[in-house]
């Protein structure tokens, strides 16, 4: 994903392979970007007899619903939330205060 995300044009597997150094085989770039297609987080159209891809989402979106999935259905959602916030160092944590502030603001009628 992350050569998607940087690349100015979709891509085609030909090139993400080539961008990516070569280190994994050709095959394996395809069958990848043909599962993340299936996953619904890259798009694509036709390119020749192959096809070009791109993101479905910039990576902000993408981290952010990851982050969003990964507390569904958590039994224990508070204990993550809070582990998650003591991480933080200081400056993220304040402006993690100041956008649910913002957040919560914004959802009051």
């Amino acid at each position: 994903m992350g050569v998607l995300w940087t690349a100015d044009d979709p891509m085609t597997a030909a090139e993400v392979h080539q961008a990516l150094g070569g280190d994994l085989a050709y095959n394996t770039v395809q069958t990848v970007l043909f599962r993340l297609h299936d996953k619904k987080s890259v798009e694509r159209h036709r390119a020749g007899r192959g096809h070009a891809y791109w993101p479905a989402r910039d990576a902000a979106a993408a981290a952010a619903s990851q982050m969003k999935e990964t507390l569904a259905d958590r039994p224990d959602r508070h204990t993550v939330l809070q582990l998650f916030a003591e991480s933080l160092d200081r400056s993220d944590a304040e402006l993690l205060s100041r956008l649910l502030a913002g957040a919560e603001r914004r959802r009051r009628p």
